[in-house]
């Protein structure tokens, strides 16, 4: 489980500072134990501060969960950075975010560190309190009738900050000034309850456990415990005795107060309730504190160790208790794997490593391997054969052609099985440095990082989960990866079309859409270069000649109308450059030409017209026109077995699944319409081909699981 353990120590990343600023803070060596005490009980661990970064850093750290999955969960140590209601920014911000987190909520955090609040409470409980009254500057009257000494404090600070005992009036006044001055709030005036502190420590929610009470032994000095105590400034030591020297029914008595506290302020899953017991054995409640401190030296973590919590134990015991409040009791129960399905640990063993596969996503997206880099393109090459080496997959160099395709075969071999496809080259004119990978919530960056590396790594993902299940070797497939995807498949071709025939069925791992909508028909294409030279014409010479350009433009024009929007036929100019000779209007132009279809008798009958367009009927004009690319469609099938299949295991996972229809060609189209076919299995894309483009993040590890499922085929 991925848990963020959320703090505030050094950082003031506000947007303005002003107001009560924190005095509290945990010690980095507490942090370091609590972290390391996670990751012991197998969870993935991150530590940030508590500041107008964390949404961000949480959103980097916890993408949005699929069905199942285990959500991440905030660990919150965070006192705030300012304000009077410090407690309460982190929960809230959580509370927003919809980010599941240990402890109590904005509204127990408000009540508890209101220390006048939280008696009115439990007066209105019945519950007892010391009694009480607020001063709200030095010159205030006491209304109540109050018997000294008395103890002063602020109304809604923590940590014993500007706790005293006074004795008469004098002090009391003197008391009241230095905390109005210094901490500009009312005081909260209380009689003193001459004899024990007890606290108690509380863990859990339903059912509340309550500690062993831990009594303080102050020595000489204040029978209170000071700020000055907490921080080791007193030059004494408190001792901590547990379990409290009480009787077995003042334990049950003092303990259950405590639970009614918890529940009076509607605590969650950790607090400390700290008691004063006078000489006749009386308890009274002195405040609640609802984030109780997890020093190793508090009485919270003394407590738990007296039960046989160490403090690992107790760190994972908080985490326990916090998900069985939100998910349930049993979620982070330890599973007998041999008694689940092999689809319930393919689908536990992918949620598990989802930070594992995006970190692999990384390493591919930050290798460059553009179409034209030869060095980048034999750089991922041999990457990819050792991780396929690495899972027991085989060269098949029948289907391989060693220049731009190449294919491996589990040791059950490709034939009668699934064939995977996908592109190693990242298509497009790109000039200048790659595009590094970089992460949102919702969508991950980088160059080719939806064109290429993210059929990678969904591909791997797959196979990886296969193979820990024992299962890879047992099934029939195989791998074709190819390099000229920006050349559209000019070499690969032949290489995909013999190994599709030899595979009952193929995957091609190109980018799907959203909502989980693999493609199920796509366009063919055809690709041409056009060249038209003729004679160098100068400016404003009179001529029955046309000049290059002028005749491309017309001819240009004329291109449009063949395209037909019912019948799925598109006709584009996609480039167009000239060239000529000082103020001479051009002698030669250079266009590329290109026609999208689905019907291949309309597109051969455009090919021919586009040819007739474009003949030299022009004295002085010469025209060539060569096929640079020609690939087929792939035709939508009905009642197609492998969109069932996908749709069956889809809804039985509760995985987004759906069919769309691209205008881009693909490899798809290189299969046979004698085999089954289902393109865009990657995950969905934005900015396709641009320095923008980009990868739905949640679409990697759901894509990664509806392969593995499918590569099952259970």
């Amino acid at each position: 489980m991925k848990i963020a353990v959320v703090y505030n120590r050094e950082s003031q990343a506000v947007i303005n500072l002003f107001g009560t600023q924190n005095r509290e803070k945990y010690g980095l060596e507490t942090i370091k134990m609590i972290r390391e005490g996670l990751i012991s009980g197998g969870h993935q661990v991150k530590t940030f501060e508590g500041d107008k970064n964390l949404i961000k850093k949480l959103e980097e750290f916890m993408p949005t969960v699929i069905s199942g999955e285990r959500p991440g969960l905030v660990f919150n140590l965070s006192y705030g950075i300012q304000g009077r209601g410090r407690y309460m920014h982190v929960p809230g911000m959580l509370e927003m975010l919809g980010v599941p987190y240990v402890g109590s909520g904005p509204e127990t955090h408000a009540l508890a560190l209101d220390k006048v609040v939280t008696k009115m409470i439990l007066l209105q409980r019945g519950l007892p309190t010391p009694k009480f009254t607020v001063l709200d500057t030095p010159d205030s009257p006491v209304t109540e009738d109050l018997k000294y000494p008395l103890i002063v404090k602020p109304k809604d600070e923590a940590v014993s900050f500007g706790l005293k005992i006074v004795y008469d009036e004098e002090e009391l006044r003197e008391g009241v000034k230095v905390i109005y001055e210094t901490y500009h709030a009312p005081t909260l005036v209380e009689e003193y309850i001459e004899g024990r502190e007890v606290n108690v420590g509380l863990l859990g929610n339903n059912p509340v456990q309550a500690l062993p009470p831990v009594e303080l032994e102050f020595g000489d000095g204040p029978q209170i415990f000071t700020y000055e105590d907490k921080k080791n400034k007193s030059g004494r030591t408190v001792e901590k005795v547990c379990p409290a020297p009480l009787t077995e029914e003042e334990t049950e008595k003092i303990q259950q107060l405590a639970i009614d506290t918890f529940k009076a302020l509607n605590c969650y899953d950790t607090a400390r309730v700290d008691f004063r017991i006078d000489r006749e054995g009386n308890p009274y409640i002195l405040e609640v504190n609802s984030m109780a401190s997890l020093g190793a030296d508090g009485s919270f973590v003394y407590a738990a160790d007296k039960i046989g919590l160490d403090y690992k134990d107790l760190m994972n015991r908080i985490i326990n208790v916090t998900c069985e409040r939100y998910f349930g009791a049993g979620f982070l129960a330890p599973t007998d794997e041999e008694l689940q399905s092999t689809e319930v640990r393919l689908f536990n063993r992918l949620t598990k490593k989802r930070s594992l596969i995006e970190t692999d996503l990384k390493t591919w997206t930050n290798i460059s391997s553009r179409t034209e880099d030869p060095v980048g393109l034999s750089r991922i090459r041999k990457k990819l054969e050792d991780r396929l080496t690495k899972l027991s997959l085989i060269p098949v160099m029948e289907y391989t052609n060693g220049r731009s395709a190449w294919t491996f075969e589990t040791k059950a071999g490709l034939k009668n099985g699934t064939l995977l496809v996908v592109p190693i080259d990242v298509p497009g004119d790109r000039t200048g440095f790659p595009i590094p990978f970089r992460t949102e919530q919702e969508w991950l960056y980088g160059e080719g990082i939806a064109s290429s590396r993210g059929g990678i790594v969904t591909m791997l993902s797959a196979l990886n989960a296969l193979k820990e299940q024992k299962l890879l070797n047992k099934k029939n497939i195989g791998v074709l990866f190819y390099s000229d995807e920006g050349r559209g498949m000019r070499y690969s071709s032949s290489t995909i079309q013999k190994a599709a025939k030899e595979a009952a069925e193929v995957i091609i791992l190109q980018p799907g859409f959203t909502d989980g909508k693999v493609v199920d028909q796509r366009r063919g294409t055809k690709q041409f270069s056009l060249i038209i030279e003729g004679d160098p014409i100068r400016i404003g010479k009179e001529t029955e000649s046309i000049d290059v350009l002028s005749s491309f433009i017309q001819n240009a024009e004329k291109i449009q109308s063949f395209s037909n929007r019912r019948k799925k036929l598109a006709v584009a100019v996609q480039d167009v450059r000239s060239e000529r000779y000082s103020v001479l209007k051009p002698h030669r132009v250079y266009a590329t030409l290109s026609i999208t279809y689905i019907d291949e008798k309309l597109a051969y009958e455009t090919e021919m017209a586009i040819r007739d367009l474009f003949k030299a009927n022009a004295k002085g004009v010469r025209t060539n026109i060569e096929k640079l690319v020609e690939r087929p469609p792939l035709i939508r099938q009905k009642n197609d077995p492998m969109l069932e299949r996908l749709k069956e295991l889809s809804d039985r996972w509760q995985l987004p699944f759906g069919t769309e229809s691209s205008l881009l060609s693909s490899a798809a189209g290189e299969v046979g319409r004698s085999t089954p076919a289902v393109c865009g299995f990657a995950p969905a894309s934005k900015g396709l081909y641009t320095p923008n483009e980009s990868l739905h993040r949640s679409e990697l590890v759901q894509r990664s699981l509806l392969l593995a499922l499918y590569l099952n085929g259970e």
